[in-house]
């Protein structure tokens, strides 16, 4: 199944890409500029340019699976967070409705399911989180959500759990492991309909997601 990369310039989306292409299955890149596209085009995906500030509904031609793995960064304030994390993914949300898209992956993050119980400098991120998340749930489309603890630029581990760990220093996951589950998702019919917390662990990926 051909499958659209919402924020394939990101680092997770970058690492994504680039999985998929070792897989066989190179997907289409949603990025924002011309130089990202030729970066995408490198890599081995098909670029398509699309803002999810503006109108992208086109990149969904052809596709019939959807990662959204966009978000405004930790150097932008709220309004960007509530523009991207939250209208930019129900936006996808809504036009995957639309396309007929067979599954919805959504990276969301940890805290997302209770925004009140995290911590209050990134409330407003866990809220939006959430929102999004509500959103695909009630849309009808088949999903899966992955809900990563926080993120590290350290070689993946290929060991997970999807149980928080009791310690906020080990809350923790790998961008090359979400990368990795996020493959696995996309082919494995027994995680659509589900959530999973997601932490560095002592498990498979295949017997995390049991």
């Amino acid at each position: 199944m051909s499958t659209l990369i919402i924020g394939a310039n990101g680092q997770i989306g970058r690492l994504l890409v680039e999985q998929l292409v070792k897989n066989g299955e190179p997907p289409k890149a949603m990025v924002r500029t011309q130089d990202q596209a030729e970066a995408m085009r490198d890599l081995g995906a098909t670029p398509v340019i699309g803002d999810l500030e503006d109108d992208f509904t086109s990149a969904l031609s052809g596709c019939s699976q959807i990662v959204f793995t966009a978000g405004s960064g930790a150097k932008t304030g709220p309004d960007k967070t509530i523009l991207v994390d939250l209208w930019g993914a129900m936006k996808a949300i809504d036009a995957a409705v639309q396309a007929g898209i067979q599954h919805f992956v959504m990276v969301s993050s940890r805290g997302a399911e209770n925004p009140e119980q995290g911590p209050a400098k990134i409330k407003h991120y866990t809220v939006c989180k959430k929102l999004a998340d509500d959103h695909l749930l009630r849309s009808g489309l088949d999903y899966t959500i992955l809900r990563p603890g926080r993120l590290t630029n350290d070689p993946a581990t290929g060991q997970f759990t999807t149980d928080w760990p009791a310690a906020p220093d080990d809350q923790w996951i790998t961008r090359a492991d979400v990368a990795d589950a996020i493959a696995y998702c996309l082919n494995e019919p027994r995680t659509l309909g589900k959530i999973y917390s997601l932490f560095h662990g002592s498990k498979s990926l295949e017997q995390a997601l049991e």
